[in-house]
């Protein structure tokens, strides 16, 4: 399976990445490539646990548009 991504830099300095479509599944890194690498460990993780509950793998995610 193939997942967007968004990684930022926070005020500590560390990469966090986050995983939109999965809701809570957050990870982070010292670097990029160490943050993504975690959040494809944290994906995994998180699609385990959901489909252990019974819980939809994913959520929708829109592009939206906002005029300002």
């Amino acid at each position: 399976m193939k997942f967007i991504i968004t990684i930022f830099r926070d005020e500590d300095g560390m990469f966090i990445a986050e995983c939109p479509s999965i809701p809570g599944c957050v990870s982070q890194g010292k670097t990029e490539q160490e943050a993504e690498k975690n959040i494809q460990e944290a994906i995994k993780e998180c699609l385990e646990v959901r489909a252990e509950k019974g819980m939809p793998l994913t959520v929708t995610t829109r592009q939206v548009e906002v005029n300002i």
